[in-house]
Parts: C-alpha cells; sequence; structure tokens
C-alpha cells in the first residue's frame, strides 16, 4: 500500500476546492489571446493553462484552438508561424490519406468478403460515429475532425476504445470500488452482479449521452484532456455517478439489470457538478493508503 504524495493532495484539494465557490467565468477571447507573446508563443505554463480549464473551462471561442494545445495537434513551444505550418501539412496529410483509401478500398473489398461489414461494425458498436459528430460541431474542416479525433483518442490513452481501454476502465472502477466504498462492492459482487460490466458505454461515448447539451460534453471532455487532476480520471467520473445511484440501489436491493436501469436513466447532468464530484473523490482517495494498482492506474 502506498499513499500519494502531499504535492498531489494539494492539488487535489485545490482542484475540488471549487465545487465550494462560484466557479470563475471560462476563459474567453480576450483572456486567451493575453495567453500568447508578439510571436505567438505562449507566454504561460501549460499547467497554470490547464489548472485554469480544469476549474473554470473555455468559452466557444476560444475551443477550438485550446483543444488543438490539449491535444497535441499543436505544440506548446509552437509559434504563430509554426502553427499556421502546422495546419497546411495536417490538412495536406489528411487528404493523402483519403486518397489513398480511396485507391486501397476496392482491393480490401476484394480480398476481404466482410470488409465493409466489419468497418461498419467497428464504427458503430464503439460509438465512434456520435464522438466524431460531436467533433464536427466544434471545427470546420474535416482535417481538423480527423486529427482532433486522432489525437484525443491517444491523448485520453483508448480510454473509449473497446479492445484497449474499455474493460481496462471497467477493472480498475470494480478495484475503486472495493477500496473506497466495500459495502456497495460487496452488493455488486452479489445482488448487483453484472451491473458494472454493463457500464462500457460510459467509457465507449466517453459520457455523452449522460449530459444535457453538448457545451457540458466538450467541458467534461477538455478535462480529460488536461490530465489534471490526474491521469484516468473519466474512471472517477464513473465512480461519481455510480454513487448518485447507490442510496436507491441499497435501499431496493437492486439487481444488476435494475442497476443499469438506473444507471441509464442518469441524462440530462451538469458537467461542472460531476467533475467538481470527481474532483472530491480524487481528494478522498489520496487521502488513504492506496494500492499500487490504483497509484499507477491514476498517477
Amino acid at each position: 500500500m502506498t499513499t500519494l504524495s502531499p504535492e498531489n493532495s494539494l492539488s487535489a484539494r485545490q482542484s475540488a476546492s471549487f465545487i465550494l465557490v462560484k466557479r470563475k467565468p471560462p476563459i474567453d477571447k480576450t483572456e486567451w489571446d493575453g495567453f500568447f507573446d508578439e510571436n505567438g508563443h505562449l507566454a504561460k505554463s501549460r499547467d497554470f493553462i490547464c489548472v485554469n480549464i480544469l476549474e473554470r473551462g473555455l468559452h466557444p471561442t476560444v475551443r477550438t484552438e485550446a483543444w488543438k494545445f490539449l491535444t497535441g495537434y499543436y505544440s506548446w513551444q509552437s509559434s504563430q508561424d509554426e502553427r499556421l505550418t502546422v495546419d497546411s501539412t495536417r490538412r495536406k496529410n489528411y487528404e493523402a490519406l483519403c486518397q489513398m483509401y480511396q485507391k486501397i478500398q476496392p482491393l480490401l473489398e476484394n480480398l476481404h468478403r466482410n470488409f465493409i461489414e466489419t468497418r461498419n461494425s467497428i464504427k458503430y458498436q464503439q460509438g465512434f460515429h456520435e464522438m466524431v459528430m460531436i467533433f464536427q460541431l466544434m471545427v470546420e474542416h474535416d482535417h481538423e475532425t480527423f486529427w482532433l479525433f486522432q489525437f484525443f483518442l491517444q491523448k485520453t490513452e483508448h480510454s473509449c476504445v473497446i479492445n484497449i481501454g474499455v474493460g481496462k476502465n471497467l477493472d480498475m472502477l470494480n478495484t475503486l470500488i472495493n477500496f473506497l466504498d466495500p459495502m456497495f462492492a460487496e452488493h455488486l459482487k452479489g445482488k448487483g452482479a453484472g451491473a458494472v460490466p454493463s457500464l462500457f458505454p460510459w467509457f465507449c461515448l466517453c459520457f455523452q449521452r449522460a449530459f444535457k447539451t453538448f457545451d457540458d460534453v466538450w467541458r467534461l471532455w477538455e478535462v480529460l484532456l488536461t490530465g489534471k487532476p490526474c491521469r484516468n480520471f473519466q474512471v472517477l467520473v464513473a465512480y461519481s455517478m455510480l454513487q448518485m445511484v447507490r442510496q436507491q440501489v441499497l435501499q431496493e436491493s437492486m439487481t444488476g439489470d435494475d442497476i443499469l436501469l438506473a444507471c441509464n436513466n442518469l441524462i440530462d447532468l451538469d458537467a461542472d457538478e460531476l467533475i467538481s464530484a470527481a474532483c472530491i473523490v480524487y481528494a478522498e482517495l489520496i487521502q488513504k493508503d492506496v494500492p499500487q494498482s490504483l497509484k499507477d492506474f491514476f498517477l
């Protein structure tokens, strides 16, 4: 068992504290532009910007450009001229990929009879089409959608990909429940068995169906991109959502199917409230002697 460092403890308490006070306005265009010097280099540190995004969020007028930094589309050390070059290069690379795909698609269809079915299954089964739509609503060009989505998956450690991150997220969610809430964990192992594994759509869709507006979806996703207050914050978000139904589950001694139904009814959530709740869980977590598996996952 390992106790997390005091530095991380302080950071988590600060991150959780904004639930207790009225949140400052999001970073708007005027403030965002003030982060840069005359050559377009960021004059503020990456950590400063990420903490402010966690605590305040981004105004829609700066979200697209800010996300290009958060995802790695732009380097944090780049100048304005360098970013113009990056935009041009990414557009050309995207167009080249599209042309290549158009050339090899007939060959793939001829060689593999199930190619089209498999391709469609991958896109729709994992909910990628819904996630791509969220990016399309935010940016203007197809190449921006492609690269931002690609980098988003990388930055979030492919946490919404079924065969890579989703299973790991569910395993760690179980570990987290066992550690922080043994009573709830016992019910989920017994009468409520099967509920947690069935929550995979939360991770596949990155919680987008739980919110009432696209702004809420973007708000959570940009926090995930900051890496604040910790890695794999999505599991703390899922834990916080489960805590919303905990009392009902235990009082009514719900079965796994009933628990899943209650979780699916968690809609029209407020992103700031959910982020605050998850930050508080993190602050609670680091006050304890944390198993090495949880430490490795969140830090």
